[in-house]
């Protein structure tokens, strides 16, 4: 087993040092600049995870599209989206782009976080863009062999593993039984590999590297039980909608660009992902690409929240007039 999993250690490394390469108590800065044209750049920091699906923030941000709207943009590396949502707060980030969860909680403490678009939505059939996924001898092929196991996902009490609780009760199995346990995406396959926990939910390249040694995909719980839904949100503050608008009118017509430029310029995505996830060109090829959208009509949050309610994550649904403000 150790000689078939050698190769995740080189992969799961790297991307692990993007992930911890951020100074947290770095102040922003949002004071305009001058780029190398003379023109005025306003800096802004986003949170964004180190996984494939930022690879079209990245190649859009090589493409110029943000520059090209006066943003000088700091992709700043998170965990998920709730994990960010103290640094929205705070001021230390502008926006992040993150699982809506984080922000339905938010909105639940009146918090004053919104969506402001959508990022990406998980493909409604064939091979999705995440997976629970496990070693090819653990014994793991559906969902309802998940109860009893331990489980990985980046946040605990967020779409993943609510997800996946319902993916196992519709198979059959006790969706209480589920033990899980929070594991950054980078850090799922070396912790395969010790036997840390039994299966894991993991995104490309993470889920390419386990089932390209040899593991099992066990269920696509976003396709199993809301086919579509978003796989990340850009999200921001009441706040900075009510005190610099202009900022905000900005981003969200640079990102509504930059996604849909990188619907039309896969290869520019493949390329950035390689790039800043460090692996190779031919294992960037092989990720599944989700569908990169602003337009949040689709996106599926409020079958997230009903969803939700109905496993007791939550004791209310969240306002959604108040939440959901599509820019």
């Amino acid at each position: 087993m150790k000689k078939r999993l050698a190769g995740f250690g080189i992969l799961a490394a790297a991307a692990l040092a993007l992930a911890g390469c951020t100074d947290s108590a770095a102040q922003p800065s949002s004071a305009p600049t001058d780029d190398a044209s003379g023109g005025e750049m306003t800096n802004v920091r986003v949170a964004a995870l180190p996984i494939a699906e930022t690879g079209a923030l990245w190649a859009a941000i090589d493409e110029g599209i943000f520059e090209d709207h006066g943003l000088d943009i700091e992709v700043v590396p998170a965990q998920g989206g709730a994990n960010a949502i103290p640094a929205l707060l705070s001021g230390d980030i502008q926006f992040a782009i993150g699982q809506p969860f984080g922000p339905i909680r938010a909105d639940l403490q009146d918090l004053g976080v919104t969506i402001i678009g959508d990022y990406a939505n998980s493909l409604p059939d064939g091979t999705d863009v995440n997976a629970v996924v496990a070693l090819g001898d653990s014994g793991i092929t559906r969902p309802a062999d998940l109860a009893g196991k331990t489980v990985s996902v980046n946040t605990i009490g967020a779409a993943g593993d609510l997800t996946i609780r319902k993916a196992v009760q519709d198979d059959g199995g006790d969706p209480s039984a589920v033990q899980f346990v929070e594991v950054a995406f980078p850090d799922v396959p070396a912790q395969l590999e010790a036997g840390t926990m039994d299966a894991a939910w993991a995104p490309d390249p993470f889920r390419a590297m386990i089932l390209g040694q040899g593991g099992v995909s066990v269920v696509q719980p976003y396709q199993a039980t809301i086919p579509g839904l978003t796989v990340l949100t850009n999200i921001t503050t009441q706040k900075l909608l009510d005190e610099n608008p202009d900022l905000v009118e900005s981003y969200s017509a640079a990102m509504s660009e930059a996604l849909d430029w990188a619907s039309s310029n896969e290869d520019a995505v493949r390329a950035a992902i390689a790039k800043n996830l460090k692996i190779p060109d031919e294992a960037a090829a092989g990720i599944t690409l989700p569908t990169f959208t602003w337009d949040l009509s689709d996106s599926g949050i409020e079958d997230l929240g009903a969803l939700a309610l109905e496993f007791g994550y939550i004791d209310n649904e969240p306002d959604y007039s108040r939440l959901i403000q599509q820019q």
